[in-house]
């Protein structure tokens, strides 16, 4: 039976082979070895054509399981060639010296503490013998913050004399892969051009088609700051309607992940499903029953869809989403099924195939397997509502069925990605989804009364309190006892146990049949007894760790017990930058919330006192200020490990007067030029160093 549901799905068993095809190499790409993988790829790919077409050709049924089989292989290969080709075009070598770029700013640049966010496509290269490389590749540019960097938009085309770098990750354990995040939206390499060494030679000079569809979304959000909103109210209906959410401050975004409700924020199928509802009202009137009329409807809906799109900045999440609603509307024309999970599936296929890296996308996973979910068991857990007869009962139950439904299907992801579960997701939905649909109805008929400004001002007195009503329900779920369980580590593993699990659940209650419940009972057990056997792996074991985090130089210090200790060296440290670069490692530890420790501190395994830390019989020296400077010891104190940090201005020999040293830290708070000097000293003197900048995080277990 199950063979026969999957012959029902045929774009199922095509997506799983290209799915793997894509992950391969990806893999293969990040670690060195697509080249000679790549060349032995491509004749497999024309052989499997080959043996693909005649096989299809085979009139002996016995023998068609070939035609099967080569075209499982012949999409692995697509997948895989697919994603090497897109890669490929990502890869240049930039060098490590200085020369003359030319460039285009492709988005607003984001105006940070101390510098300007700039992503920018390089078109031009001009060597010191003025030779010229054409070249097409995203990057991203840091220029210093002034008045003039300031004033940079979408399209300036910009000269720089700087020098560009291939991205790399920090080296900490468990952080986010933020190298291959870059690579994979084709971003090439990151470059910082100090202040006098750009200048911008045209303004607004590219008029592209993405660039329009940004100017279109900046007239919006101008029609917004006109009629008064601002700070979160602005933030929030910019996040909802065009999907601008670089106006959500970090309180408001912990908000809604607390609630359950974080997904509103992201532009997606939730909001062009509304869009889709309200159109598909508005031109009701159409006779359905006259094939021209419908055929009308459908294109204007699509157009009205691919609009939006536009208007919101082409944003990859709105694109899927107005794709898939296109292909909807299409399957309506049709007198079968509207939409099936082979539509679906169809879907998935043809966009991972124009866009392999869309399959690493947090968004894409989250979105079909939501709808995923959502075909197969909505219908189900509606059933469980028996006794429904008005028209409320009916849309609050198919309301918290569709929810139900979703968070079943991503509950897996979004513990893998966030390590956070929401306990109340469905009151939220209950109080959010309706205000969400409000919110955006409200607004597309304040936009429609633009020429006229006192009508247009009295709509948005409404959209306001709407906003603030949706604010201060979602600050209410998030007061509200347990709302989240936060620090939850599952692996990758355990996500695709999981879902084995519920597709084996879901085929046993398909079925009622006693052997596919114990199957997926063993598939549970299974899961479960591998994810604990990891989890004592992974227990924390006595050591110190020194983390690659700029600007918060800490010690770490572990105990087997699950209890740690941070020594900061910097009196002010910037720990959310620490938390977000190495909380994913905490969490698979298990560890407990560590203790910060900034001033002297004596415990009963640790000692911390004029800047020496004492632990497990290891004595660390941090140095992040003058006060060893013109000093004098009768005798050396020996120390394993030195930790230089930002704040000293001395040179390494005047430590080691007083220090006998194993083993040098240099910290990523260090400047280049100071931390290049410590490791030439360092050489001189024949003393083993870490720098971490380079070498990444660095642990010692004892």
């Amino acid at each position: 039976m199950l063979f026969a549901w999957l012959h029902r799905y045929p774009f199922f068993r095509l997506l799983g082979p290209l799915i793997v095809g894509i992950y391969c190499s990806d893999e293969l790409i990040f670690q060195g070895q697509s080249g000679w993988v790549a060349s032995c790829v491509f004749p497999l790919f024309f052989s499997f054509l080959g043996i693909l077409m005649l096989s299809s050709f085979q009139k002996c049924y016995s023998r068609r399981w070939i035609f099967g089989v080569v075209l499982f292989f012949f999409c692995f290969v697509l997948g895989f060639m697919r994603m090497n080709c897109q890669m490929q075009a990502v890869e240049f070598a930039f060098g490590s010296e200085e020369t003359t770029y030319r460039m285009f700013l492709v988005e607003e640049p984001q105006i940070k503490e101390r510098n300007v966010f700039c992503r920018v496509l390089l078109t031009e290269r001009i060597d010191s013998s003025y030779r010229k490389t054409t070249l097409n590749h995203k990057a991203i540019v840091y220029l210093s913050r002034d008045s003039l960097s300031e004033c940079l938009g979408c399209g300036d085309e910009l000269i720089a004399y700087t020098g560009f770098s291939t991205p790399a990750n920090n080296g900490n354990p468990d952080e986010f892969d933020y190298a291959r995040f870059l690579l994979r939206h084709q971003v090439s390499a990151i470059g910082n051009v100090h202040t006098g060494k750009w200048r911008r030679i045209s303004q607004d000079a590219v008029h592209s088609f993405r660039q329009k569809a940004f100017d279109c979304r900046e007239r919006v959000l101008a029609i917004y700051r006109h009629l008064g909103f601002q700070g979160d109210d602005f933030a929030v209906l910019s996040a909802l309607t065009v999907g601008y959410k670089e106006g959500l401050s970090e309180e408001i975004r912990e908000s809604f992940s607390v609630s359950g409700s974080s997904h509103v924020l992201a532009l997606s199928g939730l909001h062009i499903g509304f869009l889709y509802a309200l159109l598909w009202f508005c031109l009701r009137w159409l006779p359905g029953r006259w094939r021209a009329m419908a055929v009308l409807r459908t294109l204007l809906i699509i157009a009205f869809l691919w609009g939006f799109a536009f208007f919101t900045g082409l944003s990859a999440s709105v694109v899927r989403s107005v794709f898939m609603f296109s292909l909807f509307a299409l399957s309506g024309l049709s007198r079968r099924k509207n939409f099936s999970l082979n539509t679906l599936f169809a879907v998935a296929f043809f966009m991972l195939l124009c866009r392999p890296v869309w399959l690493f996308d947090v968004g894409f996973q989250l979105s079909f397997c939501a709808v995923t979910a959502i075909l197969l068991l909505q219908p189900r857990i509606y059933r469980w509502f028996p006794g429904v007869h008005s028209r409320i009962g009916h849309y609050l139950c198919g309301l918290m069925s569709v929810s139900i439904a979703a968070q079943v299907g991503t509950a897996p992801l979004v513990l893998l990605y966030f390590s956070r579960f929401s306990t109340h997701f469905l009151l939220t939905n209950l109080l959010v989804i309706p205000l969400v649909s409000f919110i955006m109805y409200t607004t597309v008929i304040m936009l429609l009364f633009t020429p006229y400004f006192p009508l247009q001002s009295i709509i948005a007195i409404g959209v306001k309190w709407l906003i603030g009503l949706l604010n201060s329900c979602v600050r209410w779920v998030e007061q509200l006892p347990w709302a989240s369980f936060d620090g939850i580590w599952l692996y990758g593993t355990d996500v695709l146990g999981i879902y084995l699990f519920l597709f084996l659940l879901g085929y046993y209650l398909n079925t009622c049949k006693a052997r596919n419940l114990i199957l997926s009972v063993f598939c549970l057990l299974a899961v479960c007894t591998c994810h604990m056997v990891r989890q004592a792996n992974d227990r924390p074991k006595p050591g110190f760790v020194f983390y690659n985090v700029r600007n918060c130089p800490a010690v770490h210090c572990l105990a087997a017990d699950g209890h740690s200790w941070l020594i900061y060296a910097d009196s002010i440290p910037d720990t959310s930058r620490l938390r977000k670069a190495v909380s994913g490692y905490w969490n698979r530890l298990h560890l407990e919330p560590p203790q910060a420790i900034i001033t002297d501190y004596t415990g009963d395994m640790l000692a911390y006192r004029d800047h020496i830390l004492s632990y497990s019989g290891r004595r660390i020296c941090v140095v992040s200020d003058n006060r060893w400077r013109n000093k004098w010891a009768a005798q050396p104190l020996s120390i394993d490990y030195l930790y230089l940090c930002k704040g000293y201005d001395g040179c390494l020999k005047e430590l080691l007067e007083l220090f006998t040293v194993r083993t040098v830290i240099l910290d990523a708070s260090l400047s280049d030029r100071r931390r290049q000097a410590y490791g030439k000293e360092c050489r001189q003197l024949d003393l083993p160093f870490i720098s971490l900048p380079d070498e990444g995080s660095v642990s010692f277990m004892l």
